[in-house]
């Protein structure tokens, strides 16, 4: 079962249920990637979609952020609750370790010397990362390690 048709066969079920919550965000995730089918002028693939959702999510986040400066609580716990619920498009997170891994293994590979090469590292674990981590939380390491150079 393809990712689009996960989020349909859920939104139904959340049609059934009559969860307003999920129904909501099923929604907002099924116009974004129509939004996003329409600009790229193609159906999306599962990989594709899951860029989408991952937009999504760290949209809310960076909401989250900006609510928490407000002490907008409600707004913080709601938002929360949409990330729990857009997390299960997402692939299997990885760990802490597995990513220092796949960023060490990239290291081996380029051989870095100086700060000019993030973007050669970067090039290179982006395809292993994209979706199963965050990529702000990847540059800040790579960022760190190659200041230890």
């Amino acid at each position: 079962m393809s990712l689009i048709e996960k989020i349909n066969e859920d939104m139904k079920v959340a049609m059934k249920s009559q969860d307003k919550e999920t129904l909501n965000v099923i929604r907002m995730v099924k116009s974004a990637v129509q939004m996003a089918k329409i600009e790229l002028k193609h159906d999306l693939s599962d990989e594709e979609v899951v860029d989408v959702v991952s937009k999504q999510i760290k949209m809310r986040k960076d909401s989250i952020a900006e609510f928490s400066k407000a002490s907008r609580d409600d707004l913080v716990e709601q938002y929360q609750s949409e990330i729990e619920i857009l997390n299960k498009y997402m692939p299997e997170q990885l760990s802490i370790e597995e990513v220092n891994k796949i960023i060490d293994e990239a290291f081996a590979t380029i051989n870095p010397t100086s700060q000019k090469q993030m973007g050669l590292i970067m090039k290179e674990v982006n395809p292993k990362l994209r979706g199963k981590f965050d990529m702000g939380e990847v540059s800040k390491i790579i960022r760190d390690k190659l200041s230890n150079l």
